[in-house]
């Protein structure tokens, strides 16, 4: 309970200490005032509705919403521009899809984030569940491009597709129907329509924020070299009437050694992550009991521990940014663990391994995105779940150092 509550000390700070980065940027108000300042960059999954920022670096912080500001933007990276627009309502989550093919509008004032800017725009809304398409061409209304997903039967999906048509009836510069049967619903295929339609009508220079995105490397390819610290107990169920009911087997370092692929999810600056970490490692151990002490029959017994297994941990990680080179990142997995013929020597018996899956919380140091290290502890596992006479707890903690491959 201790090293437990170490850890969420040492999480909890973290958090008070991260870096709040402020990026270049600027924002106009209602008036049409232009602000030079400098805007807290969260790399909105949502669209927001409020920001924060500075006038400079050692200034306050303040904070601006909506209903002050007409656009705002951080330097080649994001541009928001406040529109009433009708909104889309439906989603496309299949227990949530309705049964009309015609969109649910809803007159909105959003900030619409631009994707393409140019002679013709394209601008994107995400609120929770709703994630929608939008565009202009010549300064004309911003407009739904229509997609939307509705159940034709009660076990048949269908597609209003509208927006096919609205690129064809709009952007009629290159564009045949061939093309735009092709192009799905998504920020990558209409951002290059967008894109070619601009250059198509010689319109002059267009800005496309959505390549900020694509250039992002969001996968990394970590090995994982460590050390684990493990320590083991078996426990015979109470019926049994004998005195050692607790064999506790002494604390064994042992090397470690896994590959983790770890996936940035494209929001929020990336600190948050989910990766899984394919892991060989072993724990072997001897103690020497008494069987029946005090009895007749008293004798001495080696009881070992043999134990090998991949375990591959499934989870989420979050990034606090220290500097632009070091961040401080906590994580949390659920391990799946899958043992390689291991077994149990207990006196006059073998057990079986059959290992249990369980929780790690893990604390770790990253410099400049390449070279890391982790303290990792696990909750207790048991390895002999399939025997009704037997419990056993092994529990591990481990000194993880890691390289960034790519």
């Amino acid at each position: 309970m201790k090293k437990f509550c170490l850890l969420t000390g040492l999480i909890s700070a973290c958090f008070f200490n991260a870096q709040i980065k402020f990026e270049k940027g600027y924002y106009v108000t209602n008036s049409g005032q232009r602000s030079e300042v400098l805007i807290k960059n969260l790399d909105w999954k949502n669209n927001p509705t409020e920001f924060e920022f500075k006038t400079n670096e050692s200034s306050d912080i303040k904070k601006e919403n909506i209903k002050n500001i007409q656009e705002f933007g951080i330097d080649h990276e994001r541009k928001y521009v406040r529109k009433t627009v009708m909104v889309d309502q439906s989603v496309e989550i299949l227990d949530k899809i309705s049964e009309k093919k015609e969109p649910e509008l809803k007159e909105e004032t959003v900030f619409l984030r631009y994707m393409v800017e140019g002679k013709a725009n394209l601008f994107y809304y995400e609120n929770r569940e709703i994630r929608k398409f939008f565009f202009n061409v010549d300064h004309s209304d911003i407009t739904p491009l229509i997609y939307k997903s509705y159940y034709l039967t009660n076990t048949q999906i269908s597609y209003n597709e509208d927006y096919k048509k609205q690129l064809i009836e709009n952007l009629n510069c290159n564009l045949d129907k061939n093309r735009v049967e092709r192009i799905k619903y998504q920020g990558d295929d209409l951002s290059k329509a967008f894109m070619d339609y601009n250059t198509c009508s010689a319109a002059g220079a267009a800005v496309n924020y959505n390549q900020v995105n694509e250039k992002r490397d969001l996968f990394n390819l970590n090995i994982r070299p460590g050390i684990n610290f493990s320590s083991f107990e078996t426990v015979l169920s109470s019926y049994y009437n004998v005195d050692d009911k607790v064999t506790k087997f002494d604390r064994e370092a042992a090397f470690r050694i896994g590959l983790e692929a770890e996936f940035l999810l494209p929001f929020n600056k990336n600190k948050w992550a989910i990766f899984a970490e394919p892991t060989f490692q072993y724990y072997k151990t001897e103690k020497e009991s008494v069987v029946y002490p005090g009895q007749f029959f008293e004798t001495k017994s080696s009881r070992t521990v043999d134990y090998k297994s991949i375990e591959i941990p499934f989870g989420v990680r979050h990034y606090f940014f220290i500097n632009d080179k070091s961040k401080i990142f906590v994580n949390l997995a659920y391990i799946f663990d899958f043992n390689l013929k291991s077994e149990i020597k207990y006196d006059y018996q073998i057990l079986e391994i059959s290992s249990g899956n369980n929780v790690v919380f893990g604390i770790g140091y990253k410099y400049n995105d390449r070279f890391s290290a982790e303290f990792r502890a696990g909750t207790n596992r048991n390895l002999l779940k399939n025997y009704n006479s037997f419990t056993s707890n092994y529990q591990t903690m481990s000194l993880i150092l890691g390289y960034t491959l790519f």
